[in-house]
């Protein structure tokens, strides 16, 4: 009787356990046609109306680090680990909070991350991404969008100015409460130096709208801390650096080219062809060292003779005058003398 009891039991739970997983599969069928925004809306009404659907949204989108770690910069040299720590726990627990240091000279890289413990906690701080630590307005985003954050949109080229001609008493504090008043600032700072932390001389600002910047740039009262400084937008800034360094430009030259490849001197271009770009001004190459042949070199001398020497001759002393010599004819006769006519 008992195992009737149990066999009915055991039949019972494997019944439930296949029509749970047949509801899920039938779920799963209609959520599947649905896009991102239907099923956003749809969780989000369940977890408004039962609590226990809240605590499993929240706790599965907590469970990816991802939604909780943010990437701060524009932080000063001297901001450490603690302070930062100090400016983001307002939005609630930390979870590990750090300042970048360079391994080489182990100074700070200007950045840093902050990981929440709660996903909330995260959205919280980006609702106001930028704040002043140690003077300085820091900005924060998610760390996997990494610099593509809430600074990088369409508009960013139109709200970013550059602030040249500052004194070098001005702080990253006093350049954004003079600017403050034409407008909400995203972020700015006076640009310092790593090695001496003294200010370089300009800094830059980016308001949140382009009115702002736009009213900061028609403003004519261009003077701050006793100097006549230059408002303009950071785009055209950078465009004037980079035009500086431009290299040399390719003057297109149409050379006629002849069979083989060779240029044809004289002759026009035939159609098509494709012009051959030089550089100017042009470089002259270097003549090769062995393209000359070397001059003559002089032949070597003749070698000295050795002196012959010969067998001394004995003298004889001849008369004086002619000796007189007998005549004679050809063949040894005695010559034949004609008779005078």
């Amino acid at each position: 009787m008992e195992d009737m009891k149990k066999r009915k039991m055991d039949e019972g739970s494997n019944n439930g356990s296949g029509e749970t997983s047949t509801t899920q599969d039938y779920l799963r069928s209609l959520l599947d046609p649905l896009n991102k925004p239907q099923l956003v809306d749809l969780l989000s009404r369940l977890g408004s109306q039962y609590p226990s659907i809240a605590e499993e949204i929240k706790s599965l989108a907590s469970a990816d680090p991802v939604h909780r770690k943010l990437f701060v910069r524009g932080l000063a040299w001297n901001t450490t680990s603690e302070t930062l720590c100090a400016a983001f726990q307002m939005h609630g627990e930390i979870e590990e909070g750090a300042v970048i240091y360079d391994k080489a000279t182990g100074k700070s890289r200007g950045y840093g991350f902050i990981t929440y413990k709660h996903m909330e906690s995260a959205q919280s701080a980006l609702g106001a991404p930028s704040r002043l630590i140690d003077s300085r307005m820091a900005v924060c985003n998610l760390a996997c969008e990494g610099l593509t954050g809430a600074s990088t949109t369409p508009d960013l080229a139109q709200r970013k100015l550059y602030i040249g001609g500052l004194s070098p008493e001005i702080s990253s504090e006093m350049l954004l409460n003079f600017f403050g008043r034409y407008g909400d600032i995203e972020e700015g700072s006076v640009a310092y130096d790593k090695d001496t932390n003294e200010s370089r001389g300009f800094g830059f600002v980016t308001y949140k709208t382009a009115e702002a910047a736009k009213k900061a740039i028609d403003d004519p009262q261009k003077l701050f801390g006793g100097r006549t400084i230059i408002v303009k937008l950071a785009d055209s800034h950078k465009s004037k650096t980079v035009q500086m360094q431009v290299p040399a430009p390719m003057v297109p030259l149409q050379v006629p080219m002849g069979a083989g490849g060779y240029a044809q001197p004289g002759k026009a271009a035939a159609s098509g062809g494709a012009p051959v770009g030089y550089p100017y001004p042009q470089t002259i190459a270097s003549y090769p060292a062995s393209s000359y042949p070397n001059p003559p070199v002089a032949p070597a001398p003749y070698p000295t003779q050795s002196q012959i020497s010969y067998a001394p001759v004995s003298s004889k002393k001849e008369p004086l005058g002619h000796s007189p010599a007998p005549p004679a004819g050809m063949g040894g006769y005695p010559p034949y003398y004609y008779p005078n006519q």
